[in-house]
């Protein structure tokens, strides 16, 4: 892979006060982000957060009503075509023409740009050596989310935006563009990645965002954020359905940082597993409270989501 384009001091991507809405729902509102050149940066957020919106404006797709945008130092209103030369964008979902081979649509997405990376190179990067002749309707889910993301490295991007690109995949096919992400990265370039998985944002991004309700709400590298809920353990349980819980007593257990109920689950953020696990135990049984259920896992992002806003990120 060539190397990427002369560094800058200047963001990548600079967004000050954005705002947009559609009729009385406000997608976005007020939004605040800047990001590094080099870095892998996560938006995470429900449906309805206004993470789609926030990257179509970004990716020059949809008009702000309010604020600024800055892309490498450029803005969509004066530099278009000089943008759309320097990013490189994959789609959730990209459809191509089914009878073009694999190498015919990249030697096409080549054409676009001044300048880029060679056919042979994107096959190459994309692991695709072995269907550059085979024709898009026959590659699987996973092959053609690598074709997509050879598509928007045709131009040697300096900036590039990846909406989850993982979505639907199974767990092998996710990792292998988890790997090319890696590569990417490795590389220097710009990422900005959208994805529902946590899993994903912890593995491959420098820094991540969340969004809720047209805001970020949350700001900051995956361990900063995991550490900010407080405890670095979760203890969920579910008792008997008429058993009393007092979550006062539980709360006073030493080591418990906070406790919620979901859906009939307990859930308590705890800092030091070993010594408060016991503890729980005896104050459930001292409630008169029958476990049913009891499990313990490490701290994730998901954690930090539910903690922010009392849902899960993948609720509808």
């Amino acid at each position: 892979m060539p190397p990427t384009a002369a560094h800058s001091d200047g963001p990548a991507l600079l967004l000050r006060d954005l705002r947009k809405s559609f009729g009385d729902v406000i997608a976005v509102a007020g939004l605040d982000l800047e990001v590094a050149r080099g870095e892998c940066f996560g938006l995470l957020g429900p449906n309805g957060a206004g993470k789609t919106t926030t990257i179509e404006i970004c990716e020059g797709l949809t008009v702000p009503d309010s604020g600024t945008v800055s892309l490498l130092g450029l803005d969509w209103r004066g530099d278009a075509n000089e943008l759309r030369q320097r990013i490189g964008i994959q789609l959730q979902e990209t459809q191509f023409p089914e009878k073009l081979t694999v190498e015919e649509t990249i030697r096409l997405f080549r054409s676009f740009f001044r300048k880029g990376i060679s056919v042979e190179e994107s096959v190459t990067m994309a692991q695709l050596e072995e269907k550059r002749n085979s024709r898009i309707g026959g590659l699987s889910g996973g092959q053609k989310q690598r074709l997509a993301m050879a598509c928007a490295l045709a131009g040697d991007p300096e900036l590039l935006f990846l909406d989850e690109p993982t979505t639907g995949l199974d767990p092998q096919a996710r990792r292998n563009l988890w790997d090319l992400v890696d590569r990417l990265k490795g590389a220097g370039r710009t990422i900005i990645l959208t994805t529902h998985y946590m899993d994903e944002a912890e593995r491959l991004c420098d820094r991540v965002a969340v969004m809720d309700h047209g805001r970020i709400i949350a700001l900051g590298t995956p361990k900063e954020l995991i550490a900010s809920i407080g405890g670095e353990q979760i203890v969920e349980f579910a008792v008997g359905g008429t058993d009393p819980v007092d979550a006062s007593m539980l709360a006073q257990i030493a080591g418990v940082q906070s406790h919620r109920v979901d859906a009939g689950w307990h859930q308590l953020s705890v800092s030091e597993l070993h010594t408060a696990v016991p503890r729980i135990f005896a104050s459930l049984e001292a409630q008169g409270a029958h476990l049913t259920e009891f499990r313990t896992h490490s701290a994730t992002l998901e954690d930090v989501f539910v903690s922010l806003t009392g849902r899960k990120l993948r609720d509808e």
